[in-house]
């Protein structure tokens, strides 16, 4: 794991800009650095190294392929990596003199040249961004993973064409001025992260998952004013994809399992073999367990690999329905693994809070950030390597709102919706118990306690035009009612759910929580909460062969009465007992509705000062500050829905902005 910066253009000769640049991400890389300049072409690649494979001097980078004609500055592994070196000693393919050392990207490097870029990327087993110069071409390629667990932000700084691991990387350029966009900050009020290709800043974009950027000549093409589309060229720029999850799923769809237990055998076979290939390093490695379905079967397939204990790690909250600490203590027990339990205190968790402005580098409002923070540092005290259950959710059908979308729909399709609207209104302004009475009633037991989502499910019945407006009213925070951003586009929100005629809801909905909700909220929070302690963390489900499983299991496998990812259970019934492992899930969230009301309360207060806000015009300052005292009233208004409007301002004030 590691961090990668560059430039092309004026900026590339001066070695202080890529120095400056690479120097801010040295969180990312602890253990070795190096910068390089080509002598003909205005580039500069820096790099900043965490040894994981191969600790000599032989995996420094940037790495210059043995014929001299690549340059290559990477961050990730290619966990397939001593196969294609094999593969490539046979086609008689090794490099002239031998191999340097046996670090994964100098494999990859040698793999890129002779096969070419295609190829090789196609043959990787791995998660990586990398940024790779190519002499005799002149041509640059800048290149996501498959789904996006590795960052890769780039765009225009100054006129250089800049980019980085992290925006902190770019916004080091002493030229960098780019100003904070509407439409990202629109975004991140909505859905609480900022989707891919958005940025905070106006010009800067993070590179699509499983995408090839690349730029022709010796100089930077003009600056784009919106992001460039895949599939088109630009003066000097393409962005093409190398690997499509939308063609997965419907493959997946047109090629179902027959049984479960075909599909079962298929993920533990698939599951098994990503966790034996991500167990590998060259330093201590671990896995983070929650206790939840996810992390403790990713805990048990690594456990009954390992001929000794493995390591684990939890950790645990004071405050009611937040702390599955117990439920991982009891099932490591059970598995046998060396346990590692933090039981951390509100002042513990508040300590975090001033940091998560530099730790996220743009405004990010997950509030399980916190948490995972938390569980990193703890973990970094004892291994450089964790792998994590995240991907099961997205995947195997794991979230309220993939119980309830199709379900929602269909009792609403045959109904015209001004009908709906007509009987969806005076309802909404009933009582909360007799809301929840009636939602208990209608067969929405989950919703049932919460006044505010029987509210929005109102809404939902009254406007909803297809599967895709149900989505959104599931992921936006201010479904049915106009942007708390001053002049916020909300364009940008509607959500691709095409896959086919094959495709259900069900498909529709995790395909779109897999390349979005994925990608930039879970992704990027235990990216850059992991990165920001060195630590490295892997995602076993997230090997591309386990996705193709996925995406072959049927709706009816995955879901059965309401409870999801089925198949995961019956995996993990294997190694741990049901009455272990059988519970509601409680995800892994912070309790930050407590702390806003509490120790966090002059806090915030401070950053939503009303004069202030009116000043800097981003936002609605009276509905603002109507929602914070309805908040702290106790009335229907969520933590999540002030949560990324507080740390938006946290970020400017940070950011001097």
């Amino acid at each position: 794991m590691c961090g990668i910066t560059g430039l092309i253009g004026p900026g590339a000769a001066a070695p202080e800009i890529i120095a400056a640049m690479t120097k801010r991400i040295g969180h990312r890389g602890p253990d070795d650095q190096g910068t390089w300049r080509d002598a003909e072409t205005p580039i500069a690649l820096g790099h900043r190294r965490l040894a994981i494979v191969d600790l000599s001097p032989t995996g420094h980078e940037p790495m210059i392929s043995a014929s001299g004609r690549l340059v290559v500055v990477f961050n990730g592994e290619i966990y397939n990596h001593v196969a294609l070196r094999k593969r490539l000693d046979a086609e008689g393919r090794a490099p002239e003199g031998g191999w340097r050392g046996h670090s994964d990207i100098e494999t990859f490097l040698e793999a890129i040249e002779h096969w070419g870029l295609d190829s090789a990327l196609d043959s990787a087993v791995g998660m990586f961004a990398l940024a790779i110069w190519d002499r005799q071409l002149r041509r640059a390629s800048l290149v996501r993973d498959r789904f996006g667990e590795k960052p890769l932000y780039y765009g225009w700084v100054g006129g250089d064409f800049a980019f980085g691991s992290e925006l902190k990387a770019l916004a080091a350029h002493p030229r960098f001025d780019n100003g904070i966009d509407r439409a990202a900050l629109t975004l991140l009020t909505e859905r609480a992260y900022i989707p891919a290709p958005f940025s905070i800043y106006h010009g800067i974009y993070k590179l699509l998952p499983g995408t090839i950027l690349e730029i022709e000549g010796t100089a930077p093409p003009s600056e784009l004013k919106k992001a460039p589309v895949v599939g088109r060229r630009y003066d000097g720029l393409s962005i093409r994809q190398f690997y499509s999850y939308r063609n997965v799923v419907r493959s997946g769809t047109e090629n179902r399992f027959v049984t479960e237990g075909d599909a079962t055998d298929a993920l533990n076979a698939a599951l098994r073999a990503a966790i034996v290939d991500q167990s590998v390093a060259d330093v201590p490695v671990g896995v983070f367990l929650s206790g939840g379905i996810d992390s403790s079967t990713v805990t048990a397939l690594y456990q009954s690999i390992s001929d000794t204990p493995i390591r684990s790690f939890s950790i645990g909250f004071s405050e009611a329905g937040y702390n599955e600490a117990e439920d991982a203590k009891r099932i490591a027990a059970h598995l046998g693994t060396v346990h590692h339990e933090l039981y951390v205190s509100p002042g513990d968790a508040l300590e975090v809070i001033p940091l998560l402005p530099e730790i996220y580098d743009e405004p990010f409002a997950d509030s399980s950030q916190v948490p995972t923070y938390l569980v990193s540092r703890f973990a970094r005290q004892h291994v450089s390597v964790a792998l994590t259950g995240d991907a099961g959710d997205e995947l195997f059908g794991g979230y309220y709102r993939h119980f309830m979308v199709e379900a929602i729909w269909e009792k609403l399709r045959s109904v015209p919706r001004f009908a709906r609207a007509i009987a969806a209104r005076p309802a909404s302004g009933m009582p909360d118990a007799i809301l929840s009475a009636a939602a208990r009633t209608a067969g929405f037991g989950g919703i049932a306690k919460d006044p505010g989502k029987i509210r929005k499910f109102l809404a939902i019945i009254g406007t909803s035009r297809g599967l895709e407006d149900v989505l959104q009213s599931f992921l936006d925070e201010w479904t049915q009612q106009p942007s708390i951003v001053l002049g916020g586009d909300r364009s940008a929100l509607h959500p691709d759910l095409d896959l086919g005629s094959k495709a259900s809801a069900l498909d529709r909905v995790t395909y779109h929580d897999a390349v979005s909700y994925m990608s930039d909220d879970i992704l990027c929070k235990v990216d850059r909460a992991a990165m920001a302690v060195s630590l490295e963390t892997r995602v076993p489900m997230l090997d591309h062969r386990v996705a193709a499983v996925a995406a072959r299991i049927s709706p009816g496998m995955k879901i059965q009465k309401r409870k999801g990812k089925i198949p995961l259970r019956t995996l993990l019934d294997r190694h741990v007992p049901v009455r272990l492992t059988d519970r509601p899930k409680a995800g892994f969230a912070a309790p930050v509705d407590h702390w806003l009301r509490g120790p966090l309360r002059d806090w915030a207060e401070a950053l939503l000062d009303a004069k202030e806000m009116r000043e800097d015009g981003w936002f609605d300052t009276d509905r603002v500050q109507t929602e914070w005292r309805q908040f702290l009233a106790g009335n229907a208004v969520p933590a999540s829905r002030l949560w990324p409007i507080l740390m938006f301002q946290a970020w400017k004030q940070h950011n001097n902005r």
